[in-house]
């Protein structure tokens, strides 16, 4: 049900990035091509790591993902990862794939000694956040997400903020 994404997955992974952020209300700001992925996941430096669900049926169809990175905790001294895309096709969800994918991150995690698997959930995503507390996460309340993107990272990496 869950394996290590290939190149030959990129087609497929490109289309569910696309279908998140159609999800999320943010299809025009998802712009990445499948290139970028490709050398993000399998280029001589992959900064990123995927796994992919498939359908039981045998058929081997790729109907979700998770994609996630490296962090590092400068409090507990090591690694974790960072989920940041996890998606299954609405029509394939309540299958159990989302969460044996997050299984799967979960016993990377404690095969490699890594203390945390954290990422971020829409506010008004009550599905998501319902599933993921039904697995014993939890909200980090008392911190906020900055970002910088587009012309004020631009304008604070030219020296011009």
């Amino acid at each position: 049900m869950i394996r290590i994404a290939t190149p030959d997955d990129l087609p497929v992974l490109h289309a569910l990035v696309r279908e998140l952020a159609a999800y999320e209300k943010a299809l025009d700001e998802a712009v990445a091509s499948e290139a970028q992925l490709a050398e993000a996941l399998f280029g001589d430096r992959p900064a990123a790591y995927a796994h992919v669900a498939t359908a039981d049926d045998g058929s081997g169809e790729v109907i979700g993902f998770a994609l996630w990175f490296l962090n590092f905790s400068t409090w507990r001294g090591v690694h974790g990862i960072y989920l940041e895309d996890l998606y299954v096709r609405p029509e394939r969800r309540g299958g159990g794939h989302g969460k044996a994918l997050l299984t799967e991150l979960a016993r990377i995690c404690v095969e490699r000694g890594y203390e945390r698997l954290e990422w971020s959930v829409l506010d008004w995503n009550a599905p998501s956040i319902a599933f993921y507390e039904s697995l014993g996460a939890r909200p980090q309340d008392e911190w906020t997400v900055y970002r910088l993107t587009d012309g004020a990272l631009a304008s604070l990496g030219a020296g011009t903020p």
